[in-house]
């Protein structure tokens, strides 16, 4: 059973009509590119060719031969076991909104490990946490690859324990999660990228390494449209460190630039390494969201 709390049976539903549109593409070990579209040892149908005398006579096509008459091979393209990794950002910064952004985070990351798990594919869930000691840590927690249905309520307990604190390094959370990749597959990242390292370096090399790239970034609607007037002492959530500050106009409206800054940078990443970008705030339905991360959206 799924924990209510993450799935209920009417998002499960959408999810059952979403899951045969979720592909995979990674690339393989040998030359260039393919789709992987289902798990194990099997090979997918490519294309015929003709037959010349020493080919295997067991790789014959005998219905394709009955039909013309002439012998024709099948050539298959060997499909990968892929796992779809779910490296979520469970630092301070998330531990904010109505609901949180880990808790949104938590319910999207559940949403495409059931999709994964029901299409008999493996998922893992990956925790990049602050650590305890007031320096910038990665990833703090993570299991071996769940598989199938029968992989669910392990990998729902893996989301139940992510708790948002402590200051993250989200750039060396994504190297840490390709180095622990031992074939390259679906690199799901869910974070608000509030974050000043280079990220986006660590996206391209985890590009570069064949991995095939989402990013969700999980917004709340006061941090895209701040309400705000007058003096305040604000804490930064993962480093204690406290800043005053007037906020007026001229404040908002520089600090709107350096949002729309980001998510410009976020998208144009995406569009440039052909990832897909998928981008929400906490307040709207995580149906929505589902779609378009299937879609490959660029929002």
């Amino acid at each position: 059973m799924s924990d209510p709390a993450l799935l209920d049976a009417a998002f499960i539903r959408e999810l059952e009509a979403l899951r045969r549109r979720l592909e995979i593409r990674a690339r393989s070990g040998g030359t260039g590119e393919h789709t992987a579209r289902r798990r194990g040892g099997s090979a997918e149908f490519q294309e015929h060719r003709a037959y010349v005398p020493g080919d295997d006579l067991r790789r014959i096509d005998w219905l394709a031969y009955a039909r013309t008459g002439e012998p024709v091979l099948k050539l298959f393209r060997a499909e990968e076991d892929v796992v779809i990794r779910l490296l979520v950002d469970a630092s301070a910064s998330l531990d904010f909104g109505d609901p949180k952004k880990i808790d949104v985070a938590r319910r999207i990351a559940a949403a495409i490990g059931y999709m994964g798990l029901a299409g008999s594919q493996r998922a893992q869930v990956l925790l990049a946490q602050g650590s305890g000691d007031g320096t910038a840590g990665g990833i703090r927690r993570t299991n071996s690859p769940r598989r199938g249905r029968a992989g669910l309520p392990g990998l729902l307990r893996d989301l139940a324990a992510a708790e948002a604190t402590g200051s993250l390094d989200l750039a060396k959370a994504i190297d840490q999660s390709v180095q622990r990749s031992p074939r390259p597959g679906m690199l799901v990242v869910l974070s608000d990228f509030f974050d000043s390292g280079p990220v986006l370096a660590a996206l391209s090399r985890a590009r570069a390494a064949g991995h095939d790239l989402f990013l969700i970034q999980i917004l709340t609607r006061s941090e895209l449209e701040p309400d705000m007037d007058g003096d305040f002492a604000l804490v930064d959530s993962e480093t204690g460190q406290a800043v005053d500050l007037t906020v007026d106009a001229a404040a908002i409206d520089a600090y709107v630039l350096r949002v729309t800054g980001l998510i410009e940078e976020l998208r144009a990443f995406a569009k440039r390494h052909g990832a897909t970008y998928v981008r929400t705030t906490t307040d709207a339905p995580l149906e929505g969201v589902v779609r378009r991360f299937v879609a490959r959206g660029l929002d």
